[in-house]
């Protein structure tokens, strides 16, 4: 991390003297701030605090679905959500009868992460049984039991197997009186093989058990290995212990700067912590990892469906300027090198002094025109904008925002100024739903231009200074009518700017789908904007660290996220960026990007023989658009992320729970990246169950690890064993020309005669997979206009000898293509009979390098496919 003279000295080189001085003396009148107004602190977990506890239980009461739990010092309010999640509230001091209280006042405060309010969720069987130590608050799925002589919690399965149990339990200090806030903890005990996954955005692998987190997003001008906390702090916890038989995830309400300790401190303890706020948390069982995700996605809401561009290839960089560099880039995508791509990025030297909202009319003299120009040759414009807005009373966005009233003040009236990119600056309170208003409709300003999307950054937020340094504690914000001050606000601040941002973009555009990227956010963002992992390193270490960071995101919800491929900070070799390219074909989002003092960083910057490798590559994205589409809509209507650890899916195999090296893209893909430097070969490790190599269709048995070899022209990627992968030929960008056709490549589920149990057995021989389509562009699949596809397929006999894939569809949306390429992958030789809705087909013809047979088809409902006599 760089010193404070390595950090002026930064400074002047990025920004100038001016803006450098107003960070030093930003920093000063910041310390000002604190002496005078507050701030909030949260004990160390090695410090000597005398916390207080709820203490023995004193008498309890059921309203509805919620149990109160009256203990010595405070309470407990223990609400079933659905069989598998119970939210726990803890209110100190109280000795309410809750028998005679309103109903609203058992339900957690206002929250920005929970969209369904406790009335929406369907009614369930709630019993509470009292016995001579505890009380039990039971469901179909769970109990929740509460120790009377202690007033610990214990979360058990329903056969009274231990899920989650309090160390010393719920905890808090007594506010002073004059102070800013009164920290809460809740400390559990670590079961003996227990793995600690989510909490957003982790510098680390993607096991965090031993470590400890902050929950206070921060920028911290690029980052290191080990470094925390960054820009995406998400208080979300996923446990996993008993071998992979119980898992489970904590989702601490709490938007103040926090904690979240792993045993770092105590080996066999974890705590969850804030310095102010309220102890309310969700208790969410699985035991399945995966419906752990899907629960609490369900709770905060889930992603939007994106339209199908924004998965294409992004090009960006620190910054494309003037604008006819921009008009060079995007011929040198569709004339000199023939490189797919969807979208180009201008970072802030297209503004006007860094000012938001505005064109540098010396460089972007006709910013309308180019916007028409890239449209007319396919790619799409994404625009910066940052959070802070330059005080400057001749500037027309801070004459609005000072008549409108929507900027960040200090608790004595007065306005915030801190300094970023444009010098000192006022910051709006996108807490406050007016203020989101005014923010969305000055997006009209960049629309009419004909930009596509936004890209919000330096939302946390940050403010120039050491690492990290953002508004005082003190500063005050709306909360939606609430009222509150910074450090309850700040985590949220970056989600409702994106909030605000995705937004206004819908009203302005209510028949298009809006993309937005934000580098901040909490829990429930992925409602409103994807991510990214922002300023990376070119380093090997921080293209395996992509691995983890992007899947730990996934699990806290935010799936829609990748890297700057290749690092953001310094320059790849032509080895480095390749390799990452290769990885980040699989990743949600897909976007090279690079430092303002760095070289260019794009596919053909080291010319031959790499530019021709990155083209396959990108154009191999643009293949499998159907395929990671198909991912999209499922992650949208469940919560599971595109990318996913490997234990997702394999939970009860222990050599998944730390894994962090490979990853499974949507659900029949696994991918294993090259990490080292001249690496032509890595072991794999392959879960249970039959795997194809996709460029040789070996077939492989796990679970097993695998000598595979990769040499700079490919990455290990196989495909599962009973899965049909629909790709698409490739286009230079989405909606260049109608498809005439769609590509399926099956890949046969193995049989096992061994195994004597039928139903294991049927499920060996037959799998389902799905392909979602529609116009990629509107809203029009929510009245239907959509094609879901589910392919059935079957396996017979010892030798595998009839193949059977049955196509069904559901949907009012015709994609236009009318003919299929079936390709069966691992096959030795063309089948004796071929038949498609009952009519006899060609065999088909063998591929001359590999085992795959392939058939060209109409729409079909049902093919099989018989070898032997």
């Amino acid at each position: 991390m760089p010193n404070k003279l390595t950090l002026v000295l930064r400074g002047i080189k990025e920004t100038g003297l001016r803006p450098t001085w107003d960070a030093v003396s930003y920093h000063v009148r910041k310390r000002w701030y604190e002496s005078r107004f507050g701030r909030y602190r949260l004990p160390e977990p090695e410090d000597a605090v005398d916390w207080i506890r709820p203490g023995p239980v004193v008498r309890h009461a059921v309203r509805g679905r919620t149990l109160a739990v009256d203990c010595a010092q405070g309470t407990y309010l223990l609400t079933v959500l659905t069989p598998a999640m119970v939210r726990v509230r803890v209110v100190p001091a109280s000795q309410t009868d809750w028998e005679d209280v309103d109903q609203d006042a058992l339900e957690a405060p206002p929250s920005y992460a929970v969209v369904k309010p406790d009335d929406a969720w369907p009614p369930c069987q709630v019993d509470v049984e009292e016995t001579g130590s505890a009380l039990e608050l039971k469901t179909a799925d769970l109990i929740c039991r509460v120790e009377k002589d202690s007033g610990r919690l214990t979360f058990l399965d329903a056969e009274g197997r231990v899920i989650n149990e309090d160390a010393a339990g719920a905890g808090w200090l007594p506010g002073d009186g004059d102070g800013p806030g009164s920290p809460v903890i809740c400390q559990k005990r670590i079961q003996p093989d227990e793995h600690f996954y989510g909490l957003g955005e982790r510098t680390c692998g993607l096991d965090l058990r031993g470590r400890r987190f902050a929950t206070w997003n921060s920028d911290p001008q690029s980052y290191e290995l080990g470094q925390d906390p960054v820009y995406l702090c998400i208080p979300f916890l996923l446990g996993l212990h008993s071998g992979g038989e119980q898992g489970y995830g904590i989702f601490f309400d709490n938007t103040f700067r926090g904690r979240f300790d792993l045993g770092a401190a105590e080996g066999d303890a974890a705590s969850f912590a804030a310095v102010g706020g309220e102890l309310t948390y969700v208790f969410i069982y699985g035991p399945g990892l995966r419906s752990v995700v899907e629960r609490y996605t369900n709770l905060t809401g889930r992603m939007a469906l994106p339209p199908l561009w924004a998965l294409g290839y992004h090009q960006s960089r620190w910054s494309y300027y003037p604008e006819e560099r921009v008009r060079e880039l995007a011929a040198q995508f569709r004339d000199t090198y023939d490189v797919p791509c969807d979208a180009i990025h201008l970072d802030i030297h297209y503004m006007e002094g860094y000012r938001c909202l505005t064109w540098d009319r010396e460089c972007f003299p006709d910013p309308a025109g180019l916007a028409a120009e890239l449209h007319e040759r396919g790619f799409k414009l994404i625009t910066i904008l940052d959070a802070g807005i330059k005080a400057d009373p001749d500037y027309w966005v801070c004459q609005s925002g000072l008549v409108d009233d929507v900027f960040c003040k200090l608790p004595n009236g007065r306005l915030i100024k801190a300094p970023v990119w444009p010098g000192d600056s006022y910051f709006p309170d996108f807490t406050s739903q007016r203020v989101r208003a005014w923010w969305g409709d000055l997006l009209r300003s960049l629309t009419e231009m004909g930009v596509d999307g936004i890209w919000n950054d330096m939302n946390e937020p940050a403010v120039f200074g050491p690492e990290g340094t953002t508004l005082p504690d003190a500063v005050r914000h709306d909360l939606d009518g609430r009222g509150g001050d910074h450090a309850e606000a700040h985590n949220v601040y970056g989600m409702q700017m994106a909030r605000a941002t995705a937004e206004g973009l819908g009203r302005l555009r209510p028949h298009l789908r809006p993309f937005t990227i934000t580098r901040s956010g909490w829990a429930g963002v992925q409602r409103y904007a994807a991510g990214w992992t922002a300023d990376n390193r070119a380093t090997w270490d921080q293209l395996w660290l992509t691995m983890p960071m992007v899947l730990n995101l996934g699990l806290s919800g935010l799936a829609f996220t990748g890297p700057d491929v290749g690092g953001f900070l310094g320059h790849p070799s032509a080895e480095l960026f390749t390799r990452w390219l290769q990885m980040s074909v699989f990743l949600p989002f897909f976007r090279s990007h690079t430092y303002l003092h760095d070289p260019d960083q794009e596919p053909w910057s080291w010319g031959e023989p790499t530019l021709s490798i990155n083209r396959r590559w990108i154009e191999h994205r643009y293949r499998l658009l159907p395929y990671l589409y198909t991912a999209f809509w499922q992650c949208a209507q469940t919560g599971v992320p595109m990318v996913r650890p490997l234990l997702l899916a394999f939970q009860d195999d222990p050599e998944t729970h730390a894994l962090d090296d490979a990853f499974l893209c949507g659900e029949h893909l696994l991918v294993a990246p090259i990490r080292e430097e001249g690496a032509v070969r890595r072991t794999v490790y392959l879960p249970e169950g039959v795997w194809y190599d996709v460029w040789t269709d070996e077939r492989l048995t796990g679970p097993a690890h695998v000598e595979v070899e990769a040499p700079l022209e490919r990455i290990p990627v196989f495909a599962r064993a009973g899965s049909v992968v629909p790709t698409a030929d490739p286009v230079r960008y989405v909606g260049e020309r109608p498809q005439d056709r769609l590509v399926l490549h099956v890949y046969p589920p193995e049989v096992d005669v061994r195994d004597e149990d039928e139903a294991r057995t049927a499920a060996l021989h037959e799998a389902v997979s799905v392909l979602y389509e529609d116009d990629g562009a509107s809203y029009d699949y929510r009245r239907g206009v959509y094609r879901l596809s589910r392919f059935q397929l079957t396996v017979e006999g010892e030798e595998r000898r009839e193949l059977d894939l049955r196509r069904e569809t559901e949907g009012g949306y015709e994609p236009g293509y009318e003919s299929f390429d079936v390709v069966i992958h691992g096959v030795e030789g063309r089948p004796s009979r071929a038949t498609c809705d009952g009519e006899d087909v060609g065999p088909g013809e063998m591929d001359e390098d590999r085992p795959a047979l392939r058939l060209r088809l109409d729409a079909f409902e049902h093919l099989t496919l018989e070898w032997g006599e």
